[in-house]
């Protein structure tokens, strides 16, 4: 069977629509993977990299991550010394993590537009892991700080995809607030860095939370009490005065 290399009929049965380049597909190999569709006035392509495991489809080392091989290797060091003190990551080493958390943020931006949660969620701790793990072991001063100045962004993202799930999965508003309450306190409280990126991602981060906080609340469902409260008022508006005292003995028995 013949192996075509041009992609005009990929183009053709895929009109490019700004508001929504992206999609999901299986691919050949069975694998499920993201198509982004580009349109770029000279030139007009399509990205793509798979949903699970590495976004390249890449196994180096002969592990699905990097960090897996670095994980493994740690372990490995403190099997044989006791613990892991001299365990060290040397700059090609922390080069190619950095690459690594590089490919699944970018995957996790556009998992994030098509509302995989769970993905988000996954990726996002995996790199949050990294983040700590090249912190904690980096050889040089300057990558061991080199993650540093995102860690509001992650968390944001992170915090947003489980606030989104609980929505989702159960309509559970009163859930997806606390974590979005719970992530803007863990933002707030993070140490400050001379980054400026730090700084510029933090109150970016906060401000886009309170935001999603406000839609939140807005597309809450009245509470057994908000309805009550409503209908009381209008009662007493209205002076029925007999209806108001019972909506009123019902809220008390609300709140006991």
């Amino acid at each position: 069977m013949s192996v075509t290399q041009d992609i005009g009929g990929i183009l053709e049965s895929w009109e490019y629509d700004p508001e929504r380049s992206y999609r999901k597909i299986v691919g050949d190999d069975g694998r499920e993977k993201i198509q982004i569709r580009v349109d770029n006035a000279a030139f007009q392509g399509v990205l793509q990299m798979d949903l699970d495991g590495r976004p390249d489809g890449k196994r180096p080392l002969g592990f699905d991550f990097v960090f897996d091989y670095q994980r493994q290797a740690l372990r490995r060091y403190c099997n044989a010394r006791g613990d892991d003190r001299g365990f060290s990551l040397d700059p090609q080493a922390c080069a190619q993590l950095f690459d690594e958390s590089l490919r699944v943020y970018n995957r996790y931006v556009f998992l994030l537009q098509l509302e995989d949660y769970a993905r988000v969620i996954r990726d996002t701790e995996r790199n949050m892991q990294l983040f700590r793990f090249v912190h904690q072991y980096a050889a040089r001063e300057s990558d061991r700080n080199n993650l540093e100045r995102w860690w509001p962004y992650i968390l944001r993202i992170h915090g947003t995809a489980r606030a989104m799930l609980a929505l989702h999965e159960s309509g559970d508003h009163a859930r997806a607030l606390e974590i979005v309450a719970e992530t803007r306190r863990k933002i707030a409280d993070l140490e400050d860095l001379e980054f400026e990126e730090f700084h510029v991602e933090r109150e970016r981060s906060l401000k886009s939370l309170r935001e999603l906080e406000e839609t939140i609340h807005a597309t809450r469902p009245p509470t057994e009490k908000d309805r009550l409260e409503l209908e009381l008022s209008q009662a007493v508006s209205e002076e029925r005065f007999e209806e108001a005292a019972r909506l009123r003995d019902r809220l008390r028995s609300l709140g006991q």
